[in-house]
């Protein structure tokens, strides 16, 4: 890869190492990386997001592409040519009914309590349900509500993002956008009642009044 211009006036060989060196990281990454993680392992003082932003343009027009994914990046296949790595067989594995309910719940009204995600199901929420979505590493546990009884908040993870192709929450589709894909097919009524959660073109209010961290709780 050649680069035509310096970044922050570095010799173009030496401008051209230092890509070579974050694209080798990136590479090898088991998970995303965020830029810090990138950092250490480069000579101090590297402008990391110049080069990031380089490198997701080269990779443009590429069989893979340089994305975001909450604060952190990764190769990914290109989305247009996803069909030549899809499986012909089915997944031993799919969630249930009640899993993709309370992920959809929890993706567009998070921080939310399991209460507050019974009361927009409109049934019990089994404690299995949200096991399962935490061990696929998409939830997690976001703190304490500041009202009685302190209950957890759960929150979607950059897991989440990666796995479904998000840079962030703000790029989760519409209710519009999911209903013609046929994701909301018998649960689109779920958000009819929750408008707390998300607007009338589906964006989402993500609120952390009367929030806890875990960091903290």
């Amino acid at each position: 890869m050649t680069v035509r211009h310096d970044i922050d006036h570095e010799p173009e060989e030496m401008a051209d190492e230092h890509l070579r060196m974050i694209e080798a990281l990136l590479f090898a990454a088991s998970e995303p990386l965020a830029v810090e993680e990138i950092a250490a392992r480069l000579p101090a003082g590297l402008p990391v997001d110049a080069y990031l932003a380089r490198l997701e343009e080269d990779y443009r027009s590429r069989g893979v592409n340089l994305v975001r994914t909450g604060e952190r990046y990764m190769f990914r296949t290109a989305p247009d040519l996803a069909f030549l790595l899809r499986r012909e067989v089915e997944e031993p594995r799919k969630l249930s009914r009640a899993a993709v309910e309370t992920l959809a719940i929890i993706a567009y009204h998070q921080p939310v309590t399991r209460a507050e995600i019974e009361e927009i199901r409109g049934v019990g929420l089994s404690k299995g349900t949200l096991d399962v979505l935490m061990a696929a590493g998409w939830v997690r546990i976001c703190g304490r509500k500041r009202t009685p009884g302190r209950p957890l908040t759960y929150g979607t993870t950059d897991d989440f993002l990666a796995h479904f192709g998000l840079p962030s929450l703000d790029d989760l589709p519409g209710i519009d956008e999911l209903k013609a894909t046929g994701m909301l097919d018998g649960i689109d009524d779920l958000f009819a009642e929750a408008g707390a959660g998300m607007n009338a073109d589906g964006e989402t209010s993500v609120s952390t009044e009367d929030e806890d961290d875990a960091t903290g709780s």
